[in-house]
């Protein structure tokens, strides 16, 4: 579908805007620093290298200590979060104390390796958390300042399960203000940088667990999504991340809490490294409502429909997808078909033109009791009054402020009348009739993650809603792993969305394997080749 000459129009202002406040940032803020020829050292211990499912059949085989694997991730952390800063809160003592209780264990275990497999499939393995979670003991603020000393009275569910099946938590990470930003930054933690380059970021909310994850500092991680807010970091950062189906995994303690409808978008899920991770990760984290996902049938992918969108469309509101995203999608398609013999077709939804217009209406509707979501004002001042953002706009431009400018714009937006109209319900609705339609029980759909690679720190704010590439599947209900494609010439990740139908996550899940395999996964941050080139 075209644009009409409106829409030209409207998006070369746009446009023009953009490149006069992207043109004024560069001259007064962007100044040569430190981190353009500064890089995270090379992974040095080979346990910083082996999936979490491995390492716990190592640690049960007696073949590695629980205290060794723990001790090699806290010496990775204590050499990569000064850069990245990526941890705001260790628990390395108490995870010490963790894993010589999981190794006493296994030495008095009469039943053997089966019984702690089945029972403790991750017996020993560390964990990284979001902070947005409730981690019995740790902050639990979402960088919010007026949220500074609070902490978590217990485990979020996810968490809990977890920890059950034997993970030890080592930490919880940074997240944009709130959790509802593109990039990790906060006035009470600061910016978390990206591993592949400190200039670049990581992504949001969870843009402290993919960079970690990303710099070997952790292998298997916790996020929460309901825009992207999983996969742009995982994308961003080169690592494996599944937004799971609505209403599976709960999303009980976390902060902000689901309020309005949002319960039906947010998803918490797993990220790691390591692909073969996240089906285990995901079946102990469903708990109770695991069987609604059948994960242990076996998938065959040369019995699968494949499908490829190359864009949304054009919409004015997001940027172009950059030839290299779509040449990576492109060999997608082309590998899969060389390597199963499959036919993967082309497609094309015009409605996805609207993807940000949807996400913002169905975002602020209220729930079935007819209560409205809580404004980010009011979670941005909580426990206190909520902020005052036209006033808190004045105190940005003098340096006062407590909140980021991210943070004061969408509390500036919520100003405006919320409300789904006929148009973009009815536009939603025969999208998802589309959608479900095409993929059916079988169908799985490759879309790209994010119009572009990994943006400079702040660059975001000249392209905001370049988040509906992510943010109208959380709308959708539908799982979605995003999945890293290796690196472009500047060593920067390179990735793409896999969708499945609703509560068939384990399509996605098993054409996220076949992906690592093909295109190598996870690959650690070298030095980009333009400083390369410097050197």
């Amino acid at each position: 579908m075209t644009l009409s000459g409106m829409e030209w129009l409207q998006k070369w202002i746009y446009d023009a805007f953009l490149a006069i406040c992207f043109a004024v940032y560069r001259f007064v803020y962007e100044r040569p620093t430190e981190n353009k020829r500064r890089r995270i050292p090379p992974v040095g211990n080979p346990l910083l290298g082996v999936s979490a499912t491995q390492l716990a059949g190592r640690i049960r085989r007696r073949e590695v200590s629980s205290v060794e694997v723990t001790q090699a991730y806290i010496d990775r952390i204590q050499q990569v979060n000064p850069l990245v800063n990526a941890v705001v809160k260790d628990r390395f003592s108490a995870a010490l104390q963790e894993a010589a209780q999981v190794d006493k264990l296994i030495d008095e275990e009469p039943g053997g390796e089966e019984v702690l497999a089945d029972r403790l499939p991750f017996l020993g393995v560390p964990l990284s958390v979001k902070e947005s979670f409730g981690v019995q003991g740790m902050p639990h603020t979402s960088g919010i300042v007026s949220r500074r000393g609070v902490v978590a009275s217990a485990d979020a569910p996810p968490v809990a399960l977890l920890k059950r099946a034997g993970a030890i938590p080592l930490d919880v990470t940074n997240t944009s203000e709130g959790c509802m930003w593109a990039e990790s930054h906060n006035h009470l933690y600061g910016v978390t940088s990206n591993p592949y380059d400190l200039e670049r970021m990581p992504g949001g909310s969870s843009g402290g667990e993919g960079s970690l994850l990303a710099a070997a500092g952790a292998v298997i991680g916790l996020g929460s999504d309901i825009g992207g807010s999983i996969r742009m970091p995982c994308f961003f950062n080169g690592v494996f991340g599944h937004k799971t189906s609505a209403g599976v995994v709960s999303n009980e303690n976390q902060y902000p809490p689901c309020t309005g409808r949002h319960d039906e978008y947010n998803s918490t899920g797993p990220m790691c490294r390591y692909a073969e991770d996240l089906l285990p990760m995901l079946k102990i984290m469903a708990g109770p409502n695991a069987h609604m996902l059948s994960l242990n049938e076996k998938v065959e992918l040369k019995k699968l429909r494949f499908f490829t969108v190359p864009d949304d469309g054009g919409s004015p509101l997001t940027s172009p997808v950059s030839e290299e995203l779509r040449q990576i999608q492109r060999k997608v398609v082309e590998r899969l078909e060389a390597d199963l013999g499959v036919s993967i077709q082309e497609v094309r939804f015009p409605e996805l033109r609207y993807s940000f217009r949807i996400w913002d209406a169905f975002m602020g509707l209220p729930d079935k009791e007819g209560k409205p979501p809580v404004p980010f004002a009011a979670e941005l001042g909580e426990p206190g009054r909520p902020v005052w953002p036209v006033w808190e706009a004045l105190k940005s431009m003098l340096g006062k402020s407590d909140h980021t400018v991210a943070a004061i714009s969408l509390a500036l937006l919520e100003k405006r009348p919320a409300s789904a109209s006929a148009f973009l319900v009815g536009v939603k609705e025969k999208l998802q009739k589309d959608v479900e339609e095409l993929l059916g029980s079988d169908g799985v759909l490759f879309y790209p993650s994010h119009p572009r690679v990994a943006p400079k720190h702040h660059h975001a704010l000249f392209r905001p809603l370049d988040f509906a590439y992510t943010g109208i599947f959380n709308i959708l209900g539908l799982p979605v792993t995003q999945c890293p494609l290796g690196l472009n010439e500047e060593g920067l990740p390179l990735g793409v969305q896999v969708v499945g139908g609703k509560l068939l996550d384990r399509l996605p899940l098993a054409v996220a394997l076949y992906l690592e395999g093909a295109f190598g996964g996870w690959r650690e941050p070298k030095a980009n080749v333009r400083e390369m080139r410097m050197v």
